[in-house]
């Protein structure tokens, strides 16, 4: 049996069509003609032996076949330029100080320095988890080097800011049955009305500026609401959430098995603005090891918001 020897260049359209949600889009980020890529795409489908790709409405989504290319496409591109900048960074030296919010702590933080790492052993890291506004702070006395933090509006305007994307910010409560028996837990059908006992939030520590879109939210929608725990600690709000305390408002990311996403139409709960998601650099030119740890970020981040887009027809 012949072995299949996939093209990393192909990969690499069939990632990048993906990734923008459109193959005439990848074509022109890749600097192919649109049916130069649809051809890499049918000899794909053709290594593969079977069905990448399947109609959605007006576009095209991936086949369980495809979701499973497309896992591996990453892998093998992610490796491809591990060993590149291994073997042109190898030399690399210096100190890089990372910051990041605790949502992307936990998922982000092992993969990307992983991949770091690897690719350039003599670098050392300082990773630091906090609050958006206190890596913003922490940037600003020159205390970090790249950070990723959460932005209320857009921050393309800001120093050294790269806008990364508006995520949804949701609300979350606990997964277990028995804390849905709570009096004041949202109702699916009925949903929350006026005079029912004050929602209970769960929210971070002040000053938090998405602690008042929060509550100004809910006074907009006329729901009573009262703070029913704080805390410096994403860890203690999922506690407390799950625990059946309260609801809290997060983007859905990391989430622990004992929580989840509250459908907030059904169960009457006013629609959270999304969030801005921001890259920041201390440096307009960083020196090599903080643009190589950006770079690596921004890949990890923009394939962690990736999940399941339909694909624009090619």
């Amino acid at each position: 049996m012949t072995q299949v020897m996939f093209d990393l260049d192909v990969l690499r359209s069939f990632s990048t069509g993906i990734a923008l949600g459109s193959y005439a889009r990848a074509a022109d980020r890749l600097g192919r003609s649109t049916s130069a890529v649809s051809a890499q795409l049918r000899k794909l489908e053709a290594q593969a032996g079977t069905t990448l790709f399947r109609k959605a409405g007006r576009g095209l989504a991936l086949t369980d076949a495809g979701e499973t290319m497309l896992a591996y496409a990453h892998r093998m591109l992610e490796l491809n330029e591990e060993a590149s900048a291994a073997v042109r960074g190898a030399d690399l030296e210096g100190w890089v100080r990372l910051g990041l919010p605790e949502d992307f702590g936990e998922t982000l933080l092992p993969t990307v320095l992983g991949r770091f790492a690897r690719a350039h052993p003599k670098v050392r890291i300082e990773a630091h988890v906090s609050y958006s506004n206190g890596l913003r702070e922490q940037l600003s006395l020159g205390q970090l080097d790249v950070a990723l933090a959460w932005d209320l509006g857009a921050s393309t305007q800001a120093l050294h800011a790269e806008h990364v994307a508006r995520v949804p910010w949701q609300w979350i409560g606990a997964a277990s049955d028995a804390a849905h028996d709570a009096p004041w837990w949202p109702r699916k059908g009925g949903g929350r009305k006026k005079g029912r006992e004050p929602l209970p939030l769960l929210l971070p520590d002040a000053p938090c500026p998405w602690r008042d879109v929060v509550t100004q939210t809910l006074d907009r929608a006329g729901l009573p609401w009262r703070h029913a725990f704080t805390s410096t600690s994403l860890g203690a709000l999922w506690a407390a959430t799950s625990a059946g305390l309260g609801v809290t408002a997060r983007a859905p990311f990391g989430l622990p098995p004992q929580v989840r996403v509250v459908d907030h139409a059904a169960a009457g709960l006013p629609a959270l603005p999304p969030m801005t998601l921001t890259l920041y650099r201390a440096q307009a030119e960083p020196d090599a090891p903080a643009a190589r740890l950006a770079k690596l970020l921004l890949e990890a981040v923009r394939l962690h918001l990736q999940g399941g887009a339909a694909v624009a027809p090619h």
